[in-house]
């Protein structure tokens, strides 16, 4: 009998140990393991979505810098100037600022999604009540909707910007209030810098409206007006000789897509005839062809003796006639 009353407590605190061990065990495999299988299975998935995304972001770099190269090739090949290497180089900086930014948004974008369901699986896993924690965050986001609505804005304006590819670096636009070389494109603002050198800070929830003056191809347009009594047909083909001039030019001919066109009459009035010259030509190079294509035009009008049109102003000129001898009383010739 003392053998045994001695023998009994150790397996009860043994018995007590292994159901402890057990409920323990159990635990242990049921919601924490879970909770943490959905975390590692989360952290997997926003390890594996940032990789695909700057995979895809280096991938739209190393195409920019292979357009680069190739397009140096090319200008070595048909002695292309400095301004379309120039044009070139725009366009692989407008290109690799676009996938950053859109890689940023996406990594972003997947990181918050990643957490939003790890959260969920975690808290249906604990079975966690969160119906008074997801009142008060709409709350909360309905107040911060209201505060921050103009940030909202300007946030989805600009992402669509660069989704719909409205304007980039280097491109010369029109956004109303400001005009000039876009700088720098973000998702909350745009930079363009004016001609005087001014630099714009444009919100992109205020952009209205964007004009693009060197997105794909830009034209040059030069306008010249003569005297009505000129013979139109041989001006025209004057400005059609000087136009051309441009298409054999070393320089300036890479900078032209297409032939220049020249049409005539195209406004008349009692002082003047006018004709067009237009010419389509590299991204953002239009003002430079029309500066030199003004210059040659003058040139070939002054050699061939055809002056441009003055403006005519008439001057009318009333004097008053005298009625009687009283009012014309000390009056002399007007």
């Amino acid at each position: 009998m003392p053998a045994v009353l001695l023998t009994r407590p150790p397996l009860r605190l043994a018995t007590d140990l292994a159901e402890t061990s057990g409920r323990w065990f159990d635990w242990l495999l049921g919601a924490p393991l879970k909770s943490a299988v959905a975390v590692l299975i989360g952290l997997v998935l926003l390890a594996l979505s940032r990789w695909l995304i700057t995979r895809t972001v280096r991938s739209v770099v190393t195409g920019g810098a292979k357009m680069r190269s190739g397009a140096r090739r090319l200008l070595m090949s048909t002695r292309v100037t400095a301004g379309m290497a120039e044009s070139s180089a725009l366009m692989v900086a407008r290109r690799v600022q676009r996938a950053e930014t859109m890689g940023s948004v996406l990594r972003s974008s997947a990181a918050f999604l990643v957490a939003i369901a790890v959260l969920t699986a975690v808290a249906n896993i604990n079975h966690w009540d969160l119906g008074p924690v997801l009142a008060s965050a709409g709350v909360a986001g309905v107040a911060l909707g209201f505060g921050a609505q103009t940030l909202v804005k300007d946030f989805i304006s600009g992402l669509f910007m660069l989704v719909e590819d409205q304007y980039g670096v280097g491109d010369v636009v029109d956004l109303g209030e400001a005009s000039g070389t876009v700088e720098a494109v973000g998702l909350r603002v745009t930079q363009v810098r004016d001609m005087n050198g001014t630099l714009w800070y444009v919100r992109n929830g205020e952009v209205l409206r964007v004009g693009n003056m060197t997105q794909g191809w830009s034209r040059a347009v030069v306008e010249v007006r003569v005297d009505p009594g000129e013979d139109v047909e041989r001006v025209e083909g004057l400005l059609r000789e000087a136009a051309g001039t441009l298409v054999t030019d070393e320089t300036l001919g890479p900078l032209l897509l297409d032939e220049p066109e020249v049409t005539s009459f195209e406004d008349l009035t009692g002082e003047s005839v006018m004709l067009r010259v237009v010419v389509r030509t590299a991204p953002s190079k239009q003002w430079q062809i029309q500066r030199e294509l003004r210059a040659r035009l003058r040139e070939t009008l002054g050699r061939e003796g055809v002056a441009l049109a003055l403006p005519r102003r008439e001057v009318l000129v009333e004097r008053e006639r005298a009625a009687g001898p009283d009012k014309a009383k000390g009056a002399g010739p007007a």
